[in-house]
C-alpha cells in the first residue's frame, strides 16, 4: 500500500488513542480497536486481539467479534527501541505486513505514553504549586492542608484520603478527609483513636502499602456506617524529625493495590502538610519570615525550571504522530528523549523539594547549563539561539551555585518566553563576568510587547525573574516594544564560592 495512503489511515487511529487516552471507557477501548482493524484491513490483515499495559495509559484488552482466526500470530508491542514489551497483537496474514502493522501501532502507543507521562507530572506539579503557594501565603491551615488531600487523593488515583494530626502523646487532635460526604462523616461518628494499624504507622515512624487492610493482622477494623475499605497507603508526617499525624489513602482505583511510585507521590505530599504543619506552630512562635522565604524559592523552581522543561517537551513531541509514518526512526528519538527528559524533570522536583540544585548543574558551570537550554530549545525547532560568554574559565567555575542556579533559573524563563509568545527566528545569550559583577542579557528578534502594560493575570514570569535579580542583590531591565523584539539585562554582584555573601 502506497505510503501516502496509510499516512492518511493513521491519524484516526491517533485520534482515536487520544479519545480512549481521555475517557478511557470500555467502549472508548473498542473504538480504539476498531480503527486499528480497520488500518489492519487496508493491509489485508486481521486485527483479532489487542492487549497494551503500557502505564500511565489505562490497561487495554479488547477481542475483536467474530471468532478468532485460528491462523492469527500473537505478536508482541515493544517499547521502540527497547526490548521492553508492553503488550501483544493478535493478528492474520502475511507476516512482513503484520511487522509494519505493529510498529506503527508500537510508536503510537509510545508517543501517548509519554504524553500521558507529561502530562500527569505537570499535574502533580501543579499541585505542588498549589500546595507550596498556599503555605507561603499564610492560609488557613485547614484550607491548606484539605487542598494537599484532595489533590493527593485525584493524583493517586484513590477513592478516600485522610490526614490526621497528632499531639504529643499520639492521640488525633484534627482529621480531615476527602471523598467521604458530609452525612457519611456524620454517620461515622467520632475521630479515629488511631488503634491497631494507623497507629502502628506513627509508633514505627514508617510507610505501610497492602493489598487488604482487612486481612492485615494489625488492622483494627472499622465502626458502624464506615464506608468499605481494601487497599491502603499510609504514611507518617514528620517535622523536624518527629511524627506529627499521618497521611492515607484507601481504594487504589483502576487497579488491585497502590504501587511504589503512588507511595513516592504521596511522600511528596506528605512533607508539604508536615511544612505546613510545622509552618502553622512556627507562625505562632513569630518565625514566619524564614518559612515563607523557602516557600517562595520553591514555587519559583517550580514555575521557572521544571514546569518551563515540561512545556519543551510537549513542544518537540506536537508533531510525532506525523513523524510515525514519515521518519519512524526521528519519532522513535524524539519519544525516547522525552521520556529521557521528562526523568529528568521527576528527579528535579525532588531536588527542589529538598533544596538540592537541579539536574541541569550537574558536573557543569554556568556557561554549560547556559548552552544545555539554547540546546534544548534548538532541538525543540522553534528558535535559533546563540550563546556567548566574556569571562575566564576560573571566574565561571568559581561563582557559588546559588548564583548560577538562580541565573539558569532567570535564562530558561527567559527562553521559555521567547519559544511561547515571541513568534522570533532567533534569541541571542550573552554572559560577560568581570571581577566585580555578572552580566546577563537575552535579545530576541520577536513581535515584542508593550513592557508598561501590566502582565496578565496567571503570568509570573517576569515578576520572578525581577525577584531572582533582586535576591542576588542585583538589578532587573526589560527593553520591548511591539515588532520591536525584546531585550532583557540581568547585571548582579559576583561574589566566589565560599565568600560570605554579604551582598547577595
Amino acid at each position: 500500500m502506497p505510503t501516502t495512503r496509510r499516512a492518511l489511515l493513521l491519524p484516526p487511529m491517533l485520534r482515536a488513542l487520544g479519545a480512549w487516552q481521555a475517557e478511557p471507557s470500555p467502549e472508548g477501548g473498542a473504538a480504539l480497536v476498531r480503527e486499528i482493524a480497520a488500518v489492519a484491513a487496508l493491509l489485508d490483515l486481521r486485527l483479532d486481539r489487542l492487549q497494551v499495559s503500557a502505564p500511565p495509559l489505562p490497561e487495554l484488552a479488547v477481542e475483536v467479534e467474530p471468532a478468532l482466526d485460528p491462523g492469527a500470530t500473537d505478536y508482541p508491542l515493544r517499547v521502540p527501541g527497547s526490548d521492553e514489551t508492553i503488550g501483544v497483537a493478535r493478528i492474520g496474514g502475511d507476516a512482513r505486513q503484520a511487522a509494519t502493522l505493529v510498529r506503527a501501532v508500537e510508536f503510537a502507543f509510545a508517543a501517548a505514553q509519554s504524553r500521558a507521562a507529561a502530562d500527569r507530572a505537570a499535574r502533580q506539579l501543579t499541585a505542588l504549586d498549589l500546595a507550596v503557594r498556599g503555605i507561603s501565603a499564610h492560609l488557613d491551615l485547614e484550607r491548606v492542608l484539605t487542598e494537599i488531600v484532595d489533590r493527593v487523593r485525584e493524583l493517586a488515583d484513590a477513592q478516600y484520603a485522610a490526614l490526621g494530626i497528632v499531639d504529643a502523646d499520639g492521640v488525633i487532635t484534627r482529621f480531615i478527609t476527602s471523598g467521604i460526604s458530609p452525612e457519611e462523616h456524620r454517620r461515622i461518628g467520632t475521630l479515629p483513636r488511631g488503634r491497631g494499624l494507623l497507629g502502628k504507622i506513627i509508633r514505627e515512624n514508617r510507610a505501610y502499602r497492602i493489598p487488604d487492610i482487612g486481612a492485615h493482622p494489625e488492622s483494627y477494623g472499622f465502626p458502624p456506617h464506615h464506608p468499605p475499605m481494601t487497599s491502603f497507603l499510609g504514611l507518617p508526617i514528620s517535622a523536624r524529625g518527629e511524627a506529627i499525624g499521618r497521611l492515607y489513602l484507601t481504594n487504589k482505583q483502576g487497579a488491585a493495590e497502590f504501587s511504589a511510585e503512588d507511595e513516592r507521590l504521596v511522600e511528596m505530599f506528605a512533607l508539604h502538610a508536615g511544612i505546613a504543619i510545622e509552618n502553622a506552630r512556627l507562625l505562632e512562635q513569630e518565625r514566619r519570615l524564614a518559612i515563607v522565604d523557602e516557600r517562595d524559592r520553591i514555587s519559583r523552581d517550580l514555575h521557572d525550571s521544571v514546569i518551563q522543561a515540561l512545556y519543551g517537551q510537549t513542544l518537540a513531541l506536537d508533531d510525532v504522530p506525523e513523524l510515525v509514518e514519515e521518519d519512524p526512526a526521528e519519532a522513535g528519538r524524539r519519544v525516547d528523549e522525552a521520556v529521557e527528559a521528562i526523568n529528568a524533570v521527576i528527579r528535579d522536583i525532588r531536588n527542589f523539594i529538598f533544596g538540592l540544585r537541579p539536574v541541569l548543574l550537574e558536573g557543569g558551570n554556568l556557561e554549560q547549563g547556559l548552552e544545555h537550554l539554547a540546546a534544548e530549545l534548538r532541538r525543540n525547532g522553534a528558535v535559533e539561539v546563540g550563546v556567548s560568554v566574556d569571562g575566564s574559565g576560573e571566574m565561571l567555575d568559581d561563582l557559588p551555585i546559588e548564583q548560577v542556579a538562580e541565573l539558569l533559573a532567570v535564562a530558561r524563563e527567559a527562553l521559555s518566553n521567547v519559544a511561547r509568545h515571541a513568534d522570533a527566528g532567533r534569541a541571542d545569550v550573552r554572559l560577560a563576568i568581570t571581577p566585580d559583577e555578572i552580566r546577563l542579557e537575552i535579545t530576541d528578534d520577536g513581535r515584542g510587547f508593550d513592557a508598561e502594560r501590566e502582565a496578565a493575570r496567571g503570568h509570573h514570569g517576569l515578576a520572578n525573574m525581577r525577584a531572582r535579580s533582586r535576591a542576588l542583590g542585583g538589578s532587573f531591565s526589560v527593553a520591548s516594544a511591539p515588532r520591536g523584539g525584546t531585550r532583557i539585562i540581568v547585571v548582579i554582584p559576583r561574589r566566589a564560592a565560599g565568600a560570605d555573601g554579604g551582598n547577595a
